[in-house]
């Protein structure tokens, strides 16, 4: 009678661990397709970013609108980093992300559309 008992429980354990593992296993599924769709989003945008031609003109505008108050008026760094070799550190695909995500504090992101990401790398590629 107690080997009958003893069977039970093990089974009874068995079926706690594979719950277990199912829900362990459930979990890094979601967060892997949660990974791995905002990764397509990023390289969908920075793809589409990369594509344009940008304006230098217009990037230097949305310059002095958003990143004066941080970079300084000619780009030399006041709170962030002066910015004329910037395009020698960091390649494009970087930058992008460091202007959209706000990588390094206390710089904020940016929600910018692919045209004008494009004409703010064109500005920052003329200030080498």
């Amino acid at each position: 009678m107690s080997t009958s008992s003893s069977t039970a429980a093990e089974i009874d354990l068995k079926r706690y661990f594979l719950k277990i593992v199912f829900v362990v296993f459930g979990v890094l599924l979601i967060c892997f397709s949660i990974f791995f769709f905002n990764h397509h989003e990023n390289n969908k945008y920075i793809i589409e970013t990369l594509g344009h031609e940008g304006s230098a003109e217009e990037g230097d505008a949305l310059f002095k609108i958003n990143c004066v108050g941080c970079h300084g008026i000619t780009a030399r760094g006041l709170v962030g980093p002066d910015l004329h070799s910037i395009t020698q550190r960091l390649n494009d695909k970087e930058i992008i992300k460091q202007v959209t995500g706000g990588l390094t504090p206390p710089m904020p992101s940016f929600e910018i559309d692919p045209v004008n990401m494009s004409n703010l790398l064109k500005f920052l590629h003329s200030l080498e």
